[in-house]
């Protein structure tokens, strides 16, 4: 597979701006071939949650756009594109068009004359080469031809980067996706999964949306990040692994890659001779800023010596964790929804978390529309 990664300049979401930084990135990437007549192409954007493009938590709908004109000028015709994805929460059609509406992907699709989809079918995958799991699907996504990853660069609770590997979990219908957090508690299993999912979906290539990216606790509660650039790469995890040195991650502790690294599919880290196109864009963000949950836990460095030997029993209870704020709380409830372990409860209007059961997934965290969800630190590393 082609690792190599293709950077363009695009300074602002300007149809002119971005659909020149499209075109220039498509015209180096060899796998763009498959976008040609008689194709039915998926273009699968980030679509976490109803919010407005400036949020910077959706893939901009001047990417989409820029990308289905470069699918027609291939010769796709409308009617064979189409444009899916699962926010968090549960797979309502109402929901998904409120999502769609809000992200401004609808317009964009109704001005273009493709197909939003906006229903609720799905089906069974088969198993992938490679693959220890099979998964269920949404339908335009079992049905595509040529499938375009379009991910939005963020950083992630969780996994500290959503790229374009992660941004494939909404090919799964929604609360679904909760199940597999359910299924699969622990960072190395759920990283495992996504290797699953990335060998079953097989995306064509990835065209990834950097112009703004989203820093601090994202992938819903951070802040926009300019960056300047698109970024093109057949394989996804040669992206993500680009993506880590952009915004100073370290491959090894983002679950998939590790996963990936694991069964041999991807190196340690970003070779920089595999960056292509405008080589300059490549370099590392200056102070860009990571999840709270994402700093180092050192505990056994701070902990008094008399407990250090406690450490592995006590880790679970020392790892960040989210915690409701009463105050910004507005008890609507898509955080209990959410919730694979059930462990959030609605009283007296407000949302509570039981922390027993909690397996920091921060699911919650993505669905919140008002941001009342924070991370809660051990008093130990709370400078670190």
């Amino acid at each position: 597979m082609d690792e190599r990664v293709f950077f363009a300049a695009a300074p602002d979401y300007s149809p002119a701006a971005v659909e020149a930084a499209v075109e220039q990135l498509l015209g180096q990437l060899p796998a763009a071939a498959l976008l040609a007549p008689g194709k039915k192409v998926l273009l699968k954007p980030n679509l976490l949650s109803g919010t407005a493009p400036e949020k910077a938590v959706t893939t901009h709908p001047a990417v989409v756009a820029a990308v289905i004109r470069a699918a027609k000028r291939r010769g796709v015709a409308a009617c064979d594109i189409t444009v899916a994805d699962s926010p968090g929460g549960p797979h309502a059609s109402g929901l998904v068009k409120a999502a769609w509406k809000a992200s401004g992907i609808a317009a964009v699709c109704a001005s273009e004359g493709v197909n939003l989809y906006t229903g609720t079918a799905s089906g069974e995958a088969p198993k992938a080469q490679g693959a220890k799991r099979r998964f269920t699907l949404l339908e335009p996504v079992l049905a595509a031809d040529v499938i375009v990853d379009l991910p939005k660069l963020k950083t992630h609770m969780m996994t500290g980067l959503t790229a374009a590997t992660k941004n494939l979990f909404g090919c799964i219908p929604g609360l679904q996706k909760a199940e597999w957090h359910m299924r699969c508690p622990q960072k190395d299993a759920f990283g495992e999964m996504l290797v699953d999912l990335l060998l079953t979906v097989k995306p064509a290539f990835a065209v990834l949306d950097a112009v703004v990216a989203h820093e601090g606790n994202g992938p819903s509660g951070g802040s926009p990040r300019p960056l300047g650039f698109l970024a093109a790469a057949q394989d996804p995890l040669s992206m993500d692994l680009a993506m880590c040195a952009v915004i100073g991650v370290e491959p090894e502790r983002v679950p998939y890659l590790a996963a990936a690294q694991r069964r041999g599919l991807c190196p340690a880290a970003f070779d920089p001779a595999l960056a292509a196109g405008e080589t300059g864009l490549f370099a590392p963000a200056e102070n860009f800023c990571l999840p709270d949950s994402w700093r180092r836990m050192n505990f056994s460095d701070s902990a008094p010596r008399a407990v250090r030997w406690a450490v592995p029993t006590v880790e679970k209870w020392v790892a960040p964790r989210p915690k409701i704020a009463p105050a910004r709380c507005i008890g609507c409830g898509r955080c209990a929804e959410i919730c694979p372990q059930h462990t959030i409860e609605l009283k007296d209007k407000k949302a509570h978390i039981k922390p027993q059961n909690c397996i920091r997934c921060f699911c919650c965290h993505e669905v919140c529309p008002v941001q009342a969800i924070d991370t809660k630190r051990f008093f130990l590393f709370k400078k670190l």
